[in-house]
């Protein structure tokens, strides 16, 4: 059984957490919450099957707690429940391991965050599927789970970019140039192809409020 010895405990600048470094090489971090409870000596000796459960027993579920906590407030990608656990100073591979750790459990779902997500933008921004796709990208979601969240929505795209240019723009006269060229830039904006905003002015020209009604 190899025997190390714990050279070094430096604090995380801005971070409430330990950075622990054993046989002068860097180990792992611990929260200072968990360290006032364990605490870890430098000079002390250390085995591996310590460090193995340190890391499972003690850094591991705080993580997994500090992501419950997150969890909250909304879902959450499990990318951005890794990041922000790596934001708050847990090495990557514990942050990784705790996000496994509450998928398992339901806590992380990325099928249920991207079609929460998709629904939720829908409904406030009224976005296109291109713009939709880059932000779930962004999120960390993967391509087959945002194609498949994509292919059930049951509204078409140019149904979408209508009722959120009649929003907008329905006081306006649509007949000024420069109000289509506004609504152009608006539905352009939020992802819609330039036909599909051809089309919704083509739309709002003839007042068929009854289209997408």
């Amino acid at each position: 059984m190899k025997i190390m010895v714990i050279t070094s405990i430096e604090p995380i600048k801005d971070k409430k957490m330990l950075k622990i470094f054993i046989d002068n090489v860097y180990a792992f971090s611990m929260p200072q919450s968990e360290y006032s409870k364990n605490p870890l000596q430098e000079n002390q000796e250390i085995t591996e099957e310590e460090i193995a459960k340190i890391r499972q027993n003690i850094l591991v579920r705080s993580a997994r707690e500090s992501a419950v906590r997150f969890l909250l407030s909304r879902d959450r990608s499990e990318a951005e429940v890794i990041n922000k656990l790596i934001y708050k100073g847990f090495d990557k591979d514990v942050a990784k391991d705790a996000a496994q750790a509450l998928k398992a459990i339901g806590y992380i779902d990325d099928d249920r965050f991207a079609r929460r997500y998709i629904a939720e933008r829908i409904r406030l921004k009224s976005l296109s599927k291109k713009a939709l796709r880059l932000e779930l990208k962004r999120k960390g979601i993967a391509d087959e789970i945002i194609d498949e969240a994509l292919s059930e929505l049951e509204i078409e795209e140019e149904e979408v970019a209508f009722r959120a240019a009649r929003k907008k723009f329905g006081k306006y006269d649509i007949r000024d140039e420069k109000i289509q060229l506004k609504i152009m830039r608006f539905l352009c904006h939020r992802g819609f192809s330039i036909e599909t905003g051809k089309k919704v002015i083509k739309y709002l020209l003839g007042d068929k409020e009854n289209y997408y009604a």
